[in-house]
């Protein structure tokens, strides 16, 4: 394990940020340790060389390849990639493990993403967080055998920036003392949400580095530290949207499986919702196509939700409503905004029966794995095992 700063104490008006190191990958490694050391990637689906890379170990990741990359792109790198079919179940076990793990240090915590955890310092009794992230590291280690960075900084923002400076096995600390330090070395990208078209609009006029933009925009920097509400374990700042999308293995036109495709994603969208206890009230679908290129509507509604079914409802209408006649589709994408917290309010008797529904399938399903229960329709979406052209 390596530490890259001093122990000197700090104020602990901080947030201490935990990020898993190629988190899917490393579960494989873990699990089988014949990867250990050699280019793994893991694909969304069985078929190899017909699937998108989802995860890539370190030595992959040093040879070119990332998440989001064709396999057949990442074959054409390095052909003697080792390949791991995604298992969700696994992956979504081991972030509640570790999750568990985390509470017993009776600090507030918010569960960020699957791999992504942050703990608020404020009133921590330690006076050195350094050392706290250093036995957190120890402990996710030795009950793992696999690896996180940490990052500490004033608010959420620098500490999850921290976290990506070092890794893997990592630990940084960002405060008064290497404030300038730090920003100064890191280019505007790397930091959370200036990866898009925000960070290409102030690199366009001329802002490179963090200290740039900080010198420019301070308060985007040094924001409300985002405290955790210590009864219900959520940040004060919520996520601006939750999405899936997926690339499909073959341009599609059958009806049906677009369908289906566009039923799975809500299901994907909508139980992140629910396990961050949010609901959404503007649903986004975005298609592309051979034909169509890139095409994407929103619509709000007035009543929010986290139900799949909903959330497929509603992408269907925005479907509908572009008036497209046999489209040929290539990917898709489901995006859910307007967020909220809170649980889905149903009003009628029938909702009333679907809301509880909805909880009995999320406890079976974070019991045994997810898509251990799934609708009908979603079957279309996924391979046939029986298929050898697969």
């Amino acid at each position: 394990m390596r530490s890259r700063v001093s122990g000197t104490p700090v104020s602990l008006s901080m947030i201490l940020h935990i990020d898993m190191d190629a988190f899917f990958a490393s579960i494989e490694e873990a699990i089988n340790p014949r990867f250990k050391g050699k280019p793994l990637i893991v694909g969304s689906r069985g078929n190899r060389m017909h699937t998108v890379v989802c995860a890539a170990n370190y030595a992959a990741k040093a040879i070119g390849i990332h998440s989001g990359m064709t396999t057949k792109r990442a074959y054409s790198i390095y052909s003697k990639l080792e390949f791991v079919a995604a298992d969700q179940a696994k992956y979504i076990w081991t972030s509640e493990q570790i999750l568990e793990l985390l509470k017993g240090f009776n600090l507030p915590l918010n569960y960020a993403s699957i791999d992504e955890f942050q703990l608020d310092l404020s009133g921590c009794p330690t006076p050195n967080p350094v050392s706290l992230g250093k036995e957190i590291k120890a402990q996710i280690y030795a009950n793992f055998n696999i690896t996180a960075s940490v990052g500490i900084a004033k608010n959420w923002l620098l500490a999850k920036l921290a976290s990506k400076l070092n890794k893997p096995d990592g630990l940084t600390l960002i405060d008064d003392s290497n404030f300038e330090q730090v920003l100064r070395k890191v280019s505007l990208d790397k930091l959370c949400g200036m990866g898009g078209k925000n960070g290409q609009i102030l690199i366009a006029k001329g802002l490179k580095t963090c200290w740039d933009l900080y010198l420019n925009l301070p308060g985007l920097l040094l924001r409300n530290p985002g405290k955790f509400d210590e009864n219900s374990g959520k940040p004060s700042e919520k996520p601006k949207s939750v999405s899936h999308s997926y690339t499909l293995p073959i341009v599609q036109v059958n009806p049906q499986v677009i369908h289906a495709w566009i039923r799975l994603l809500s299901e994907m969208v909508s139980t992140r919702l629910r396990q961050q206890l949010l609901v959404s009230a503007t649903v986004h679908l975005w298609l592309n196509g051979p034909e169509i290129g890139n095409l994407g509507a929103q619509k709000t509604h007035q009543a929010p939700t986290n139900d799949g079914y909903e959330v497929c409802q509603r992408a269907i209408k925005i479907m509908t409503k572009l008036c497209l006649k046999s489209p040929k589709i290539r990917a898709i994408g489901i995006t859910c905004s307007g967020l909220s917290w809170g649980n889905y309010q149903p009003l009628l008797s029938e909702e009333v029966r679907r809301e509880r529904l909805i909880q009995a399938l999320d406890r079976i399903n974070n019991r045994f794995g997810e898509g251990t229960i799934s609708p009908a329709i979603t079957a279309l979406a996924r391979p046939n095992p029986y298929d050898r052209n697969l």
